[in-house]
């Protein structure tokens, strides 16, 4: 499961984009930082990128930055937690949950019907897993209490949820800051789901 990589000499040819462009976009927080990875090569040392984040993240630059401003586009890519609030009602209205999975996750939650941002994050999360048909109601109950359990870590770092099956018996995983994961010989990933990306669907949902 470990990432391919890019060189940044490859990457400039097939974005399209220059060296200024991506370091204009770094500085402005477009890109994290732990996505330029220095090493030796035998030229000397170069920078690499993995390449399905980096090509996916310039596109969405691309897209989005002839309606949003580079600072609202670093907002939006930002793995902290805004300072979002919004009620149940408000988000089944702009459909990041449905009513069925609203009711789900407040019967498990008991946190009220006012949601800050780490609660929409949860209940976007389990509604888009159960909706899918990846995972079951007791799988969904089991990453809604991983999610709970670390929600300080979640708002400042890059996470990733993974759920395995081996015989039958499920887990539920959160990774920081992974770049290889393994299992044993006959566990079944079943989610790999990147936080992240999930802050950024909410985020251009809501904001």
């Amino acid at each position: 499961m470990s990432e391919e990589l890019i060189s940044k000499k490859d990457l400039l040819d097939l974005a399209g984009i220059s060296y200024g462009q991506l370091y204009r976009w770094k500085r402005k927080d477009l890109i994290p930082e732990d996505w330029f990875i220095r090493k030796s090569t035998f030229t000397g040392q170069e920078t690499f990128f993995p390449k399905e984040k980096i090509l996916e993240r310039i596109d969405k630059i691309q897209t989005m930055k002839e309606n949003l401003s580079l600072d609202e586009l670093a907002d939006m890519f930002s793995p902290n937690v805004t300072e979002l609030h919004f009620t149940n009602e408000e988000l089944m209205k702009r459909n990041i949950v449905s009513t069925s999975v609203m009711d789900l996750y407040l019967e498990n939650e008991k946190g009220g019907s006012h949601f800050d941002f780490s609660r929409i994050l949860e209940v976007f999360v389990l509604e888009k897993l159960l909706q899918s048909g990846e995972i079951n109601l007791d799988e969904g109950k089991m990453l809604l209490q991983v999610m709970k359990d670390h929600r300080g870590l979640i708002k400042q770092k890059n996470g990733e949820i993974v759920l395995t099956r081996k015989l039958g018996v499920s887990s539920c995983f959160l990774f920081i800051n992974a770049e290889d994961i393994k299992f044993d010989q006959g566990t079944k990933i079943v989610v790999q789901l990147s936080l992240v990306k999930c802050m950024e669907e909410i985020k251009a949902n809501l904001l």
